[in-house]
């Protein structure tokens, strides 16, 4: 016994003599009422310091798993020891062992089976991977970072370590409110809910408004964010999508379809839309938003990458068209922007609305951790916004721009979509299917997203696919735009 302890990492020694102990304990190999070898015994078997061992024998006793006695040693305490054969251990009597996935409800199962990230290829090492569309971290200002959380927590650490408040750190939404409002919102009676990033706020916001007796009916862009169609089917949504024009969607087909069903509500992501990167133009806007209002179906935008701008003037989002109207429920986040581990997105609506959604979230998850919210808060309150997204946008127009070049010259097939943003969208001939160019682009050592996952009938979008290049480096998109250019023309030949 005791031979099999080895340090790791830089943890303090003293936590895992600690931790090893106890594992002996709770496995059964150290018995209730045994005595643990003396500090000197004990710092000679596992090659570590004696002041070592006392403190992890202390730690031990103080979790409850031994005991002293004075002049004599340290003992296993009973309790702990008891615990493993109790429950199918050294007694030889049978484990308590549940049928989890037969007990897994019907949501739990759509969850597994709309799970894209559990699907996805797992890339082997070296690979050129154009699936992510996440921020480049080689951009991220830590040093600012750093002194806006420092900053933060000398004004009021003790506070932002205890709960916070449902609906949001007041600080943080007063400066989003206005900034809101400097994109041309008119947030007279409208109000706002701190949520842990874009996917929370989405799924909130669908809770309260599936209806109760029957499925839900909900009208997006056809394609669309595939998070967006999974928590629409996960919620008992039925999705109708409404085909994308080169200016956004086809106003014609979605009046049309309006004029046949009716709908609970309405998905749309007017700029760098996911994952066609297409911005609505501001006469589809105002007809979008006519209809809508004609046909009282709210309507749920998605701000996604609204500040990767690269060219032309700023279009105001949806919700600023509405002006005074409350039927627009704005959902943003700096996730692609700023930093997506820091796991903060907003919902900003009607009041009455918020007020219902505030009692959710709280019945739900208490709060967004408020550390996250007061670092953003001091981070945006530093002025880095502004600087951090002028580079950002600086360098991911140099990407954009360098992407589109090489698809040109070597992807001369394809359509290519996408006025900003971190990724392209490419659309083949009919005869490339890019479920079996994914497979023939692997065993070259580049992978990219196939484009039906973002269609919401099984069968559309074979022919398309989404090239992200966030965080690819220029080498790497050169040489993987040329290996998928080769093998999108044997598949042509054939």
């Amino acid at each position: 016994m005791f031979q099999d302890f080895k340090l790791v990492g830089d943890r303090p020694v003293a936590i895992q003599v600690k931790e090893y102990v106890k594992r002996l304990i709770i496995k059964g190999a150290l018995q209730a009422e045994q005595k643990l070898p003396s500090t000197r015994e004990m710092s000679g078997l596992l090659k570590v310091s004696r002041n070592t061992v006392i403190a992890a024998y202390e730690g031990l006793e103080d979790d409850g798993f031994t005991y002293a006695i004075p002049g004599k040693g340290s003992y296993v305490a009973a309790m702990v020891g008891q615990s493993a054969a109790d429950n199918g251990g050294a007694d030889g009597s049978a484990a308590w062992q549940i049928d989890w996935k037969a007990r897994m409800n019907e949501y739990a199962v759509s969850a597994v089976e709309l799970d894209m990230m559990k699907q996805g290829i797992r890339a082997k090492e070296g690979t050129i991977s154009f699936t992510s569309i996440a921020p480049d971290e080689q951009l991220f200002d830590l040093g600012d970072v750093r002194r806006a959380f420092m900053d933060r927590m000398a004004i009021e650490g003790q506070v932002l370590l205890n709960y916070g408040y449902a609906k949001g750190y007041k600080p943080l939404i007063d400066y989003l409110m206005h900034y809101m409002e400097n994109k041309g919102v008119d947030i007279s009676g409208k109000e706002m809910l701190i949520t842990g990033g874009f996917t929370e706020g989405f799924d909130i916001v669908l809770s309260a408004l599936r209806p109760s007796a029957r499925r839900g009916a909900a009208i997006c862009e056809n394609p669309t964010h595939h998070t967006a169609i999974k928590n629409l089917k996960l919620q008992g949504f039925e999705i109708t999508g409404v085909p994308m024009e080169r200016d956004g969607i086809d106003v014609e087909r979605l009046e049309a379809v309006l004029q046949t069903n009716s709908f609970d509500l309405a998905y749309l992501t007017p700029s760098y839309h996911n994952p066609t990167g297409i911005v609505m133009s501001p006469a589809k806007r105002s007809a979008v938003m006519k209809l809508m209002m004609r046909h009282q179906i709210p309507v749920i935008e998605d701000g996604f990458n609204e500040e990767l701008r690269y060219s032309g003037a700023h279009v105001a989002p949806l919700i600023a068209t509405a002006g005074q109207g409350n039927g627009v429920i704005y959902i943003g986040s700096f996730s692609k922007v700023l930093f997506p581990g820091l796991r903060v997105g907003w919902v900003l609506g009607d009041q009455a609305l918020i007020d219902t959604l505030e009692s959710i979230k709280r019945a739900r998850t208490i709060h967004t951790s408020t550390i996250d919210q007061s670092i953003l808060y001091q981070y945006l309150l530093n002025g880095n916004f502004d600087k951090y997204v002028k580079k950002a946008r600086t360098e991911y127009k140099r990407k954009y721009e360098l992407t589109k070049a090489y698809c040109e010259a070597h992807l001369p097939e394809a359509q290519l979509s996408g006025d900003g943003g971190l990724h392209l969208f490419l659309t083949f001939p009919t005869g490339v299917n890019t479920r079996q160019l994914l497979e023939a682009c692997t065993e070259q050592g580049v992978i990219f997203t196939p484009g039906d996952k973002f269609f919401i009938q099984e069968g559309e979008g074979t022919n398309t696919l989404r090239l992200g290049f966030s965080r690819v480096t220029d080498e790497n998109i050169e040489q993987g735009i040329q290996i998928i250019g080769k093998q999108v023309r044997s598949f042509l030949k054939a």
